[in-house]
């Protein structure tokens, strides 16, 4: 049976907003070694439209990057990708799966499925995965920022505190701070 690990950029004052955190070749080179780690990807729709707008293009060299992200694009290109979506069923990218209907039933049969890690990268959905209490595993990079608006972190709320015990914490040379968790 498969983790479900959580993994997201989050600002010292927990604002998830992409665009905040401090996109450098460490922290690209973190987020590689997860995805690497990871047998698949699991996103909300929103986390997915906006990863389909970019991407795929910078893996087929249709738009300019760095040779790091470049080799990230092409690896996310190869990983499988979960979708859960009510609203969308068409989801074209390469190696895209759709997951409707009953979210609990959806999420446990695809981690049923999965020898490895899930790496779940949406911020909402992560909310609701946790009340459901199916998040294994938490991976935080937390940068040296204080952004002063939302969307934040488990913004929806959660139902009880999740207790949660430290596997590692790196510190990386922006001041951001990669921080692995499991469920206590």
């Amino acid at each position: 049976m498969g983790l479900l690990a959580f993994s997201i950029n989050v600002t010292l004052d927990g604002c998830v907003d992409h665009t905040e955190g401090i996109a450098d070749d460490e922290t690209h080179a973190f987020f590689t070694g997860l995805m690497d780690d990871a047998a698949a990807m699991l996103w909300g729709r929103v986390t997915y439209e906006m990863m389909e707008s970019y991407w795929p293009a910078v893996a087929r060299g249709a738009k300019e990057a760095p040779p790091a992200i470049r080799d990230w694009a092409v690896k996310l290109e190869a990983k499988p990708k979960y979708v859960v979506s009510s609203t969308r069923g068409n989801f074209p990218w390469t190696n895209s799966h759709h997951i409707s209907g009953d979210l609990r039933a959806g999420v446990v049969a695809l981690k049923d499925s999965i020898l490895g890690r899930v790496l779940l990268g949406s911020g909402k959905l992560a909310t609701e995965l946790d009340r459901l209490e199916l998040i294994d595993e938490y991976n935080f990079v937390v940068h040296p920022r204080i952004a002063g608006h939302g969307p934040t972190l488990y913004q929806g709320g959660l139902l009880r505190t999740r207790r949660l015990d430290l596997v590692s914490a790196k510190p990386l040379r922006n001041g951001a701070v990669a921080m692995h968790y499991r469920r206590a």
